[in-house]
Order: C-alpha cells, then structure tokens, then sequence
C-alpha cells in the first residue's frame, strides 16, 4: 500500500501529468483557433460555388425567353447535375413549359421565401442543401421565374467532421507523447536527486562523518546538498554529544548505585550494632539525595530541550536576587572563607525560582574553584538590548579549548572526574538552559587569572 502510494507520488510522475496537462491545454488552444478558422473556411465554400455557378448561367437565363432558347437552357443544366452529382437545379414559373427539375411541393414552398442563400432539407438528406434563390424577371415570351441551384453540404459537413476527429485524434496522441516523454526527460533531470538519494541512505548511525559530495552539480541541487550536509553535521554533533551523556549519566548513576549495594551488602553480612545500622543508613540517604538530585536535574534539562519557556515572569532587582541567593549561600561562604562582592543592578523579567537556581550554580561553581581568604566579583550591567550578569574568581588559567564546553552536561576539565562526588557536572548546564528559557545566553572567559562564568537576559521592553 505504502508502495503504491510512493509511485503515485513520483516527482516523475507528477512533472509527467503536468507535461500531459501543459500540451493538453496547447493543444486544445492551438486545436480549437485551428478548427474555427478551417470550420469558417469550409463553410464559405458551398455559398462561394453557389456564386461561381450562379455567375455563369445568369447571363444565359436573363438573356433569351423562348422556348428554343429554354430547350438549351435545360439541357445545359441536366449536362451540369450529371457532371456533379452535389448540384441541383429548379426553375419554377407560372408557365410549366418554362420550369426545370421537377420541383415537388417543399422545394416550391421553399422557393416562395426571400431571395439570397438558405438550407433546405429535404426528406431522406442526412444534411440540408445550400440553396441560393434568384428573381428572373419577365422576357419576352418567358414570364417571370425563381431560379434556384442547391448544393449538397454533406461533402462539406462530412470533412467538418473528419477535420475534429483527426484534431482529437492528434491532440489525444500530442499528449501520449508529451506525457511519455516528460516522463522519460523527468527521469533524467531527476537521476542526480536519485545518486543523492542512494548516497544519503548509506550515511548511518554510526557512520555519521560522511557527507555528500556529487560534482558536477546542477545548481538547484547545491543548496539542498549545502542543506543536507550542514543537517548531518548537526546530527553527528548530537549523536556523539548523546553517546557522550550516556556514558556520563551511566557512570553517575553507578557511583552512587555502586556504594549503596556494597555498603549495603556489608552490612547485611553479619550482625551490627543500632549504631552502626544508623550510619549506613545515613550514608545511603546521601547517596539516594544525590541520586535523587541527578535525575531531577536530568528532567528539568529534558523539559528545556523541548522548548520550555520561562512563563511566571516577575519584575524584579538582579541586585536583590544576587542578595538573596547570597543568603542562601552564607554558610558555604563562610565555610570557604570567600567574600562576594557584588556591583550594579538591573530591573528585568524573570522567574525568580529559576534565576535563583542559575545564581546558585554559579555562584557555587565559583566558590568551589576560589581558595580561601580571596574574593568573588558578581557585576551586573546593562547594554542597549540586554543585561549581563558576570561571576569572576581568582583561579588557574582555563585552557582556550576548554571553554566552548564547560556548559554542556557532565563536562569537566579534569579527565578524572576530581571532586565527582561532590557534584555531578549538570550545574553549569542548568544555568545555560535557564538562560534560554529566558530568551539570553551563557558565557564564559578566562583572562588576567580570573574566570568569569556569566548569563545575559533581554532587556525588558517599556
């Protein structure tokens, strides 16, 4: 089912009906204008030998009015019927002697009508005659007459029709083959589209570094190449940051999985004091807080990748928010033996929950890489179109290839996970997924012995 409905939707296909539409409409344009000229043409031509005929024998019948001269008029006339079967002629007068063809009740009716061309059908014609009617007046012995010569139309009406027929039967033809060939010409432009294609379809997981490279190019085909590769380089770059965090969030996970069974597996293997229950059971709640604190933090990142927005927006001070988050760092602070120092401020909207948080983590972050007895610069500032909020601590230099990632989930400078325990490497992460939540950004810089972590938000609209 799927099949058919994939060759029912073949570009091929679809430029192959447009092609077959397309000289369609030419030829039924072109067709039609043909057939109105060629139809007017062949309509003109009974009435055109109506006149030709007409003008031969008028001089003969006004001329002479004896019977003599009628004699050879008639004779003249029954040799021109038997040449051309399509030619009738009738003379009708108030002296029979002077009439010519036999004309029956319809044909005098008929000949009572206005003088010029008119049909005629008679019973047993399939088509009607082209008629023309003629006055002849009175001479000498011959009194006045309608002189008539008819014409059958078949031969006319019956190429009018083959003329349609052979310009159905054309167009009918015309457009088999423009649908064939623009079938055929459709498959040909369209066979770089089927290379790319085939070659697309070779590019897995995990092979992901390889890229489509077809020259010579049809131009309308480099962009979607262009298009294409810049997609798989954003794809690769997501499969290996995806094989990354895996292998991060398996190894968090197993620390604290690892010392809870073997903690309690020792204690399970033989008897124990109430004392000694107590301090496993201590020891296992921390690891399950901290268990506890990755998958949260884990959930809340998944929720941001999704385009999660911050929603309860409150005005408020950063300089304020900076002070009480500084309130809930106090015993941290004084246990590192760091001073904050804060500078600036600044009116925005925020959530003040997720702010706090990010404030948190940085402020953290910076307390735990800023030795005892230093101090920590918090600056708020504003530019025309947003405000910056920057952390600096006194630290060694952060090496250049470093700093793009140190806000991606689980990375650490140092290879060895130092002081893993004591986070699980999803803070600074945080801080950049509020900062989009928010419609701002993240950045980092090591310079002059200081590392200055920091977010900026937009600047509220008046």
């Amino acid at each position: 089912m799927f099949k058919r409905l994939s060759t029912l939707n073949s570009i091929a296909l679809r430029l192959s009906a447009m092609f077959a539409l397309v000289a369609l409409l030419v030829f039924v344009l072109i067709g039609g204008a043909l057939y109105q000229q060629v139809d007017k043409s062949i309509s003109r031509l009974p009435e055109a030998e109506l006149d030709a005929r007409y003008s031969v024998l008028e001089s003969s019948v006004n001329r002479y009015g004896t019977p003599e001269h009628w004699a050879k008029i008639s004779a003249k006339l029954k040799l021109l019927s038997e040449e051309d079967k399509r030619i009738r002629f009738w003379a009708i007068s108030s002296d029979p002697l002077y009439e010519y063809g036999n004309p029956e009740a319809a044909v005098r009716e008929f000949a009572q009508g206005p003088t010029g061309v008119r049909d005629l059908q008679l019973p047993g014609q399939a088509y009607p005659f082209n008629v023309l009617i003629s006055q002849i007046p009175a001479k000498e012995q011959r009194p006045a007459m309608r002189f008539l010569i008819a014409i059958d139309t078949q031969t006319f009406r019956q190429t009018q029709h083959h003329l349609l027929i052979a310009l159905i039967s054309l167009a009918a033809i015309g457009v088999l083959l423009a649908s064939l060939l623009g079938y055929w010409v459709a498959r040909i432009g369209l066979k770089p589209l089927n290379i790319l294609s085939e070659a697309a379809q070779k590019l897995a997981p995990p092979r992901l570094s390889g890229r489509l490279h077809l020259a010579p190019m049809a131009p309308e085909l480099e962009q979607l190449v262009s298009a294409f590769n810049a997609t798989l380089e954003r794809v690769e770059l997501a499969y290996t940051r995806l094989e990354s965090f895996n292998a991060d969030v398996a190894h968090e996970l197993r620390s604290p999985l690892t010392n809870l069974i073997g903690q309690t597996q020792v204690a399970l293997t033989r008897g124990r004091s109430a004392e000694h229950y107590f301090e496993v059971l201590q020891s296992n709640l921390e690891e399950l807080e901290r268990l506890r604190s990755i998958i949260n933090d884990m959930l809340f990142l998944a929720s941001a990748d999704q385009g999660s927005k911050a929603s309860k927006l409150t005005r408020a001070s950063l300089a304020d928010e900076v002070a009480t988050t500084l309130d809930y760092l106090e015993f941290i602070l004084e246990d590192a033996q760091v001073d904050v120092r804060v500078s600036g401020d600044a009116q925005v909207n925020i959530e003040k929950a997720h702010l706090r948080r990010a404030l948190i983590n940085l402020l953290s972050n910076a307390v735990q890489h800023t030795e005892a007895g230093q101090s920590i610069d918090v600056q708020i500032s504003r530019t025309e179109d947003q405000v910056t909020i920057s952390i600096s601590n006194p630290g060694e230099p952060i090496a250049q290839e470093h700093l793009p990632r140190l806000f991606e989930r689980f990375y650490r400078v140092d290879a060895a996970r130092y002081n893993s325990g004591a986070n699980h490497g999803l803070g600074l992460a945080i801080v950049k997924a509020i900062a989009h939540m928010h419609g701002g950004d993240v950045f980092v810089r090591s310079q002059h012995g200081r590392n200055i972590f920091g977010l900026t938000l937009p600047e509220p609209q008046m």
